[in-house]
């Protein structure tokens, strides 16, 4: 197959691009065999990506707000609502949901996403089982990582949190919690790097997620990682509260999470749902501070988060929809200079075998967009997309 005359935006490249702005690229089987400056120069037929990495989804509690109501902004209703809910869980329910989520994500071009599952107990969740059968259905379409998703407080319970960091070693997955203004907050993160380091676990948090000033888990973390030398990798993912912080309290925290090498991910479709006032027009956006992470050379990623339940009633697993959000939230401009946010740097966080640059010899999984330039990227043509999965052109009906 030939695709000719199409742009590959710069965060992409994985090859020395000269003054070429348009590409001829030839696959080969299920590979990429070479790439060439086209010879038409002037007139894109497109704009090439790699294939989308979804770092930060739930599609266990996904699918549900008909029955459980939209929390209209409020992080702690739609918590409620949902731990009520999850008491009717079935291995049927979450099966046909989760399945749902991963059809809507393999259509839409996602090769890699990784999935929080509710994990409020100490006995592991009827989903990982679930997740577990699944991860192994779409091994080749789409490759699949769970984090467990306990509330910080049960790891002062040491036998409760011995349990679950077995559980998760057993079962292949990463160790998270969700942090928010805790009391003996780095006592309780102390526990969790140290069943990650004597299980040897990556983690991942949801993190200060509202705006209250004063929620500086993130800040705790980034220590934490640096004085315990931790080298599996840490996400974070949320950290609203940066965006309220004054900035050189925010710039502070940002430095730390740079020397400790800490990925962030925001998630703007949930969080401009959920933070800010709902008497009037927000003015908070709930949004992170994507641009200052990246001056100081972290390069953060986009995700989905939550779909059609009580954090998020609306949206779908279109990675590209989220994008369009996070680049408008953030004024990530100009666009194409941020792709890197679902392609690159969410593979570089899950710790993919391939970063997503696009060079001869990497994986012929591919988004061509309709898109020809920058100011197409956000609007019907940068979503009209063609997949390629495989150096095969992927039809809608394909599941």
């Amino acid at each position: 197959m030939k695709l000719e005359a199409l742009r590959i935006p710069a965060p992409l490249r994985g090859f020395a691009a000269g003054d070429a702005q348009l590409f001829d690229i030839v696959l080969a089987g299920d590979k990429v065999a070479s790439i060439v400056p086209s010879a038409q120069q002037q007139h894109a037929k497109g704009t090439l990506l790699s294939a989308l990495v979804e770092a930060h989804a739930h599609i266990d509690k996904n699918y549900t707000v008909q029955d459980v109501g939209a929390a209209q902004g409020n992080l702690f209703v739609a918590i409620e609502r949902m731990n009520r809910h999850r008491e009717s869980w079935t291995g049927e329910s979450l099966r046909l949901r989760m399945e749902r989520a991963l059809r809507d994500a393999w259509l839409s071009g996602t090769r890699a996403l990784r999935t929080h599952l509710d994990w409020v107990q100490p006995e592991p969740p009827a989903a990982l089982a679930v997740f577990e059968a699944l991860r192994e259905e779409w091994r080749g379409r789409i490759e699949l990582q769970f984090v467990s998703l306990t509330p910080l407080d049960l790891f002062a319970d040491i036998d409760a949190g011995e349990r679950i960091a077995r559980e998760v070693k057993r079962a292949g997955g990463v160790l998270g919690a969700f942090v928010y203004r805790n009391e003996g907050i780095v006592h309780k993160l102390g526990r969790v790097f140290d069943l990650a380091q004597q299980h040897g676990l990556a983690l991942d948090f949801h993190v200060d997620e509202g705006l209250d000033i004063e929620a500086t888990g993130l800040r705790s973390i980034a220590q934490l990682v640096r004085a315990r030398d931790f080298g599996q990798g840490v996400v974070c993912g949320h950290a609203c509260s940066l965006s309220v912080q004054e900035d050189a309290v925010a710039a502070e925290t940002l430095a730390l999470c740079a020397g400790a090498g800490i990925h962030l991910v925001a998630l703007p479709t949930t969080n401009l749902y959920l933070q800010g006032a709902w008497d009037r027009t927000p003015v908070q956006r709930g949004i992170t501070r994507i641009r200052e992470a990246a001056a100081r050379g972290l390069r953060a990623s986009l995700a989905t988060d939550n779909v059609q339940d009580a954090f998020y009633p609306y949206g779908s697993y279109d990675l590209l929809e989220t994008f369009g959000l996070g680049v408008q939230a953030a004024h990530l401009a100009p666009a194409g200079d941020w792709l890197d946010t679902i392609t690159v740097s969410p593979a570089k966080a899950l710790g993919l075998a391939w970063d997503g640059r696009i060079a001869p010899g990497c994986p012929a999984d591919l988004l061509v967009l309709s898109a020809t330039g920058e100011h197409e990227l956000i609007g019907p043509r940068g979503r009209q997309r063609t997949v390629i999965r495989a150096g095969q052109r992927l039809e809608s009906n394909e599941q």
